[in-house]
């Protein structure tokens, strides 16, 4: 069974079930609060019923193992249940928690909701019977927050067929494109090292798909530079897929990624991708073959790679294409799908 808990991922959790069903593994996909809920919930009937729904789909359903994306009460009745309990871990949670608490948790109430909400994440890390992290950095944040915890990396997978040639839409050449939200503070600060960019490459034109909470902190000071503007968010995937066929370049300039998908499909689009050497993004491209890496908060290094690219543009050719075939050959749904069970199988209490 898996659960899931974002719209927005439930897209790729589709594509992993249908996979494993291809694997001749039954799948069930849910949605983790149609079946589980709990204190803090705002209806006060949750606390006491909370895995009511619950109990019935693991009776109905009696799934060997639970694979869920969030540290919710599900994975907490799950974990109760005995069944296999695996965790699906896509962000860095630790340094969310701390960035949460510092720029969020100055009203009392936020505070105390992410205090406990903490609470539920730390025993489920604790107690779930595996911890299942999206790439080798975050694999090595898990063991030392919990050494003695189960792991395995799931490299999350990526249809290569939705990422086909697509119209182009109207933006200024040379320019260089980013799809990225602005969520949390942590990873986003670090688009400011863009001012310096900005200010010294005049003609190259930036374009920034992306919204949340810490954007106008970015756009206050980016948008005083003629060469940048700020699209909002784009419809995925058909207006995304459009702007990686236009722009030149990708980048992903960012103070913490792990897996970011769309730098996976900026490569699937053939474009040369620069991105912050932190986190996984070295996972997820090869320095020097597919893209380059770039030093957090060296201006003078994201020019510097720019510039390379926009001069050379048949070395930036070959780099897009060679983009397109590590993800294809690394990152197709198949070698995700079996790479998980042989993850899992280990902790089956199939008879």
């Amino acid at each position: 069974m898996i659960a899931y808990g974002s719209l927005g991922k439930l897209f790729h959790l589709k594509e992993f079930s249908t996979e494993l069903q291809k694997q001749n593994v039954q799948v069930k996909l849910v949605k983790d609060i149609d079946f589980s809920r709990g204190f803090p919930s705002k209806n006060i009937s949750d606390w006491v019923n909370g895995d009511k729904k619950f109990k019935k789909l693991i009776k109905d359903f009696k799934p060997d193992a639970i694979f869920t994306d969030r540290q919710t009460h599900f994975a907490l009745h799950s974990i109760k249940s005995g069944i296999p309990t695996f965790i699906l871990l896509r962000g860095h949670y630790w340094q969310e928690y701390f960035w949460g608490m510092k720029t969020l948790g100055k009203n009392f109430k936020t505070r105390c909701i992410i205090w406990l909400r903490n609470r539920i994440s730390e025993k489920v890390f604790r107690d779930a019977t595996g911890i299942i992290p999206i790439c080798e950095y975050l694999e090595n944040v898990v063991k030392e927050h919990y050494p003695k915890q189960n792991t395995g990396v799931f490299l999350e997978g990526i249809n290569s067929e939705r990422w086909y040639h697509a119209k182009k839409m109207e933006l200024k050449h040379p320019c260089v494109g980013l799809v990225q939200d602005a969520n949390w503070w942590g990873k986003t600060k670090e688009l400011l090292v863009l001012e310096d960019v900005l200010q010294k490459m005049p003609n190259v034109n930036f374009y920034w798909a992306g919204d949340g909470q810490y954007r106008k902190q970015i756009t206050d000071k980016l948008e005083k530079f003629d060469n940048f503007k700020w699209l909002g968010r784009l419809e995925y995937p058909e207006k995304i897929r459009e702007f990686l066929e236009t722009v030149d370049i990708y980048a992903l300039i960012t103070g913490m990624d792990l897996a970011p998908l769309t730098l996976k499909e900026a490569q699937l689009m053939e474009k040369p991708v620069i991105a912050t050497d932190v986190g996984g993004n070295k996972e997820m491209m090869v320095d020097g073959k597919t893209g380059y890496l770039v030093k957090e908060g060296n201006s003078e290094d994201i020019i510097k790679k720019i510039t390379k690219l926009l001069e050379d543009k048949n070395f930036a050719d070959k780099m897009g294409k060679e983009g397109e075939k590590f993800i294809k050959q690394e990152f197709n749904w198949e070698l995700v799908a079996k790479k998980f069970l042989e993850t899992i199988n280990p902790y089956l209490k199939i008879k």
